[in-house]
């Protein structure tokens, strides 16, 4: 598998000038497997990691906002509280993972043993050593278990990241998007870039590989992330229509809605 080194991903092609339709395009597809999964009880997880005003939350309104909010769920993952920290690391995501015909979207993920953690000396060396094992082991059995499984990290540079957070400075309303955790990880980037190198040579493995998005153009990132997503999703998938229920072609006939 070809290694993955962020310095590849520091440019992209603009977004197609057609930005609006290659959009609704996307959407409509994820509209079509998510029916496939509701249909055939399958599951699905998107994890979603990357740099701070990378973008994430951008891609994954776009993701989900035409989709069945009944079967779509997205999990915001911040710091783990008081209770979560005298829990094993993975317990708070086993509690979010999908049920039959749903797909769980998570905004960061349990990476946060071998990045944070890691970076900010919260898990000790043997600890977040071990995770990788571990973090392979757990997809490996969602996996097993039929669950389709996606993983984004969208990469922009540290350019890109300063506009942006300057921008979320100096527009009011943005303001709440920003904070000193920002600013404290800008200043680990480089302990940030081998601490993500080290993830993608340690768990981009067959089951659950990583695909970065060069994040720079927000449009052709979302572009990009959405077509990934819809890859992944539908790798293996009966995409086709389901027929129509015998005994409700029969109710609907009765009650002169269709018609032979």
């Amino acid at each position: 598998m070809t290694r993955l080194r962020l310095d590849d991903y520091e440019t992209a092609a603009p977004a197609d000038k057609r930005y609006a339709e290659a959009l609704e395009a996307l959407q409509q597809r994820l509209e079509l497997i998510q029916a496939a999964y509701i249909v055939q009880g399958r599951r699905g997880i998107v994890a979603i990691e990357g740099w701070d005003a990378g973008g994430k939350g951008g891609l994954i309104k776009r993701m989900v906002e035409t989709l069945d909010p009944r079967y779509a769920h997205v999990w915001p993952i911040g710091a783990p509280n008081d209770v979560e920290r005298g829990e094993h690391y993975f317990e708070r995501f086993w509690r979010r993972l999908p049920d039959r015909k749903e797909i769980a979207v998570f905004d960061r993920t349990w990476y946060g043993r071998v990045l944070v953690e890691r970076v900010d000396g919260f898990a000790t060396e043997a600890q977040w050593r071990r995770a990788y094992d571990e973090i392979n082991q757990f997809e490996a059995m969602q996996a097993a278990d039929g669950t389709r499984i996606v993983k984004l990290f969208l990469h922009v540079t540290q350019g890109e990241q300063d506009k942006r957070l300057r921008d979320r400075l100096e527009t009011p309303w943005k303001r709440w998007k920003t904070g000193l955790d920002d600013y404290h990880n800008r200043s680990k980037r480089a302990e940030y870039i081998e601490a993500y190198h080290d993830m993608f040579d340690r768990t981009s493995t067959p089951v659950a590989p990583w695909t970065v998005i060069a994040a720079d153009d927000k449009k052709a990132a979302r572009l990009a992330g959405l077509k990934a997503v819809a890859d992944g999703l539908a790798a293996g998938i009966d995409l086709a229509f389901p027929e129509i229920d015998p005994a409700v072609a029969t109710a609907a006939r009765a009650a002169g809605v269709i018609r032979d």
